[in-house]
């Protein structure tokens, strides 16, 4: 079953955020999902404490290098998809979980700095293919962008990543209050409660789209799930 890792060496870019959303899309679709969190400041164990841990997802902790491989083997065999919320620093864990993945996500606001630091996860993940012998897919996933607004900065960001022909998903997490929601409310996108957010429908679409997008992409490496 498929493994997906969520990696980024600078904090505050969406990487939770896009972990869940897709956790949620693809329970929604009928998946049974485990999401591993790989995060030191434990991010998705604080989500889960706000409330009843949704139907067809199940949440890993106490996560260590020592233990990460013998997780995600586990996950896999229980599991339709496994998702994994990394920390940012780069280290043995970190490697550990890419070194399994069948794509990594790489989480990018539309900033010089989150490209440059962007680079250092693309790096690592050559470096995994390098050292393992094995293709390891991944792309990048633009983060907070306006709906309204293409700001200068933001098609500078893609002119850099076509240039450097770094795969990137066509869809973009919008700046949205609904996908931060889940974090204040609990359960998922499609869980929250009637009018806790304005217009739920465009993000619903928005994030449909981009977990149909990762299901388009694992379905190309031969790695697609139940739910693709």
């Amino acid at each position: 079953m498929p493994t997906i890792a969520f990696a980024s060496s600078k904090g505050g870019v969406g990487k939770t955020t896009a972990t869940l959303l897709l956790a949620g899309e693809l329970v929604h679709a009928g998946a049974q999902v485990s999401i591993v969190d790989a995060d030191p400041n434990q991010p998705m164990q604080r989500w889960a404490q706000l409330g009843e841990m949704p139907a067809g997802l199940h949440l890993v902790t106490d996560v260590a290098e020592t233990n990460i491989l013998d997780i995600i083997d586990e996950m896999e065999q229980r599991f339709a998809f496994v998702l994994v919320d990394l920390e940012g620093s780069a280290n043995m864990l970190v490697s550990y979980a890419i070194s399994r993945c069948d794509l990594v996500i790489i989480p990018l606001q539309g900033s010089q700095l989150d490209l440059n630091e962007a680079g250092k996860a693309i790096g690592l993940v050559k470096r995994q293919e390098q050292a393992f012998r094995r293709s390891i897919p991944y792309r990048v996933l633009l983060t907070r962008t306006s709906p309204a607004i293409r700001p200068a900065t933001l098609r500078h960001i893609e002119g850099e990543l076509e240039r450097n022909s770094i795969p990137v998903f066509r869809t973009m997490l919008m700046e949205r209050d609904a996908f931060r929601a889940p974090f204040s409310f609990g359960g998922t996108l499609r869980s929250l409660p009637d009018g806790a957010v304005r217009r739920p429908e465009a993000a619903f679409e928005n994030a449909q789209a981009y977990a149909q997008e990762v299901a388009d992409v694992l379905k190309t490496t031969g790695n697609a799930g139940e739910a693709a």
